[in-house]
């Protein structure tokens, strides 16, 4: 072989090799990616846990005993009819 064939055929080498390896920083970049969305999934799934004090599960389930609650209200007075403040014998 030639000088020029070699030198061709090394550039071609390297080129292959350039891109595999951009290749590979790809791939690093997809995992990199799928392992922050996993740690973004995992970081919702913990605040949607139970926390003592003032958080936004405490609220949402404030809010759904408050709405059953409310509805309780509405069965009683609907049912017994008088209000709901005569039939617990407050007035």
């Amino acid at each position: 072989m030639n000088s020029k064939e070699e030198q061709t055929n090394s550039e071609v080498t390297n080129l292959e090799n350039k891109s595999s390896i951009e290749n590979e920083k790809d791939a690093n970049y997809i995992n990199e990616q799928s392992v922050e969305n996993k740690l973004d999934e995992k970081l919702i799934d913990i605040e949607n846990e139970y926390k003592f004090g003032w958080s936004s599960y405490s609220e949402m389930t404030n809010g759904r005993f408050a709405m059953i609650g409310f509805l309780a209200i509405i069965l009683i007075e609907l049912l017994s009819q008088q209000s709901f403040l005569k039939w617990a014998g407050i007035l």
